[in-house]
């Protein structure tokens, strides 16, 4: 009788085994479902720091019982006002989730803090998520600032240095740019609602002359604490600065002042003379830039001259070698050129004529001579054919011709009657004779 299988020797197919991969994706999904999770703030001591060539930054936050893996995307890095250093004690804003490949969970932080920051921050943050989410800050909505602005709008507070550093700047660099100023509150109760009626006012003017608006428009204000600088963070302008038709560029504060606005804006400046330096070309680069263009030109000018002036030469040739006189001299000598052929044919036929007639006149003795020779046999062959057929060859033979009264070679008798006259021709010599009968032999 068999054992009773054990439950540790039981198939392999009753089992419900995973693969490694299968695990980790349920382990990833059951995080992402936990709403905790979502939405975390976990504060601790900053461990190692590693940047990779993607520009994201890896590190570790640790307390005296555990420590975190966390990671910053690049695009997220920039926008921060703080860098995770080792040995700093930071909060960080993220979702836990999981990173498959290496089957570790970490946290995707989208926000840093010093550590203690107070209620403000935490505003700060969670206006920042919200708006992000929303896409405010994705940087497919910026758009590039004019080349050469002609009127630029200035949000800012008529008293402090900083209206008077925009126009010095705008007008050092660029003097023939109008900067139009809407005033409004920096700080302070209210002030939000002064800066969006300031966006608001900038937004509507234009130009009575040309009904030209604003090209381009700068928020700005100096330095301060983050209560200071709070207006600038109310999302009511954070949405009016998103909303702007034209583009514009934000300049709060100093460089490691950073507020909602300028996440939404279309250029973050890092101080208000930074950004009226960004909006404006520079005079003396225009100038270089100018200089180097005409010199392009007159180069160009002067290629497009000289090859203009060689096609003239070209066709003041053609022109000349096609002038009637120009025809007439070339015909001329065309025509001498072919008259010396014609003589030089002429009396190449002439010298070859004499020579032939000298050849022929070498030749003609010989050649008469033996014609003549050819023309005595011939005739001598013709004169003994002619004699064999001749009448007198039979006179030699004794035979005689006769003929009658009137000189007709008689045939036959009976055309004579007697007493008429006859010659008779004989081998040598003739004979007269008078017939004296006719006798008729009827053959």
């Amino acid at each position: 009788m068999r054992e009773p299988v054990r439950p540790s020797e039981a198939p392999a197919a009753s089992l419900p085994i995973m693969s490694v991969g299968e695990l980790t994706g349920l382990i990833k999904s059951t995080l992402r479902l936990a709403p905790r999770l979502r939405e975390v703030w976990v504060e601790g001591e900053v461990g190692q720091v590693s940047i990779s060539a993607a520009g994201h930054c890896y590190f570790t936050l640790k307390d005296e019982r555990a420590q975190l893996r966390c990671v910053i995307f690049r695009d997220d890095r920039i926008m921060m006002p703080f860098e995770a250093r080792t040995g700093l004690r930071l909060v960080a804003q993220g979702s836990i989730d999981v990173f498959e490949p290496q089957g570790a969970y970490q946290l995707y932080v989208r926000s840093l803090q010093p550590s203690g920051f107070g209620d403000l921050a935490l505003r700060f943050e969670a206006l920042k998520a919200k708006l992000q989410q929303e896409g405010l800050f994705e940087s497919q909505r910026k758009r590039p600032l004019p080349a050469v602005p002609l009127n630029i709008g200035v949000v800012t507070s008529l008293s402090g240095a900083v209206l008077h550093d925009i126009r010095r700047v705008v007008a050092r660099r660029w003097p023939l740019a109008r900067v139009l100023v809407s005033a409004c509150q920096v700080q302070g109760q209210g002030a939000e609602r002064t800066i969006v009626a300031a966006l608001r006012r900038v937004s509507r003017w234009t130009d009575e002359e040309t009904g030209r608006a604003t090209d381009v428009v700068i928020l700005a204000r100096g330095g301060g604490s983050l209560e200071d600088l709070w207006p600038f963070n109310d999302e009511a302008v954070v949405r009016a600065v998103a909303a702007h038709p034209c583009p514009i560029v934000v300049g709060v504060g100093h460089e490691t002042d950073v507020t909602l606005a300028e996440f939404a804006a279309d250029v973050r400046a890092a101080t208000p003379s930074v950004a009226a330096e960004l909006i404006v070309p520079s005079r003396a680069d225009e100038l270089a830039r100018v200089a180097q263009l005409a010199q392009r030109l007159n180069g160009a000018t002067a290629r497009a001259l000289a090859d203009r002036r060689q096609g003239l030469t070209t066709e003041a040739r053609a022109l000349e070698s096609r002038h009637p006189q120009a025809q007439i001299t070339a015909d001329r000598e065309r025509v001498g050129v072919l008259l010396d052929r014609a003589a030089r044919v002429l009396v190449r036929r002439l010298e070859i004529g004499r020579a032939a007639l000298t050849r022929a006149a070498e030749a003609l003795p010989a050649l008469v001579v033996g014609r003549i020779g050819v023309g005595r046999a011939e005739f001598a062959r013709q004169s003994a054919a002619l004699s064999a057929l001749s009448p007198y060859a039979t006179l030699e033979r004794g035979y005689s011709i006769v003929r009658g009264p009137d000189g007709v070679v008689l045939r036959e008798a009976k055309a004579v009657k007697p007493g008429d006259p006859l010659n008779v021709r004989l081998q040598r010599g003739e004979l007269g004779a008078r017939v004296e009968s006719v006798r008729d032999s009827g053959s």
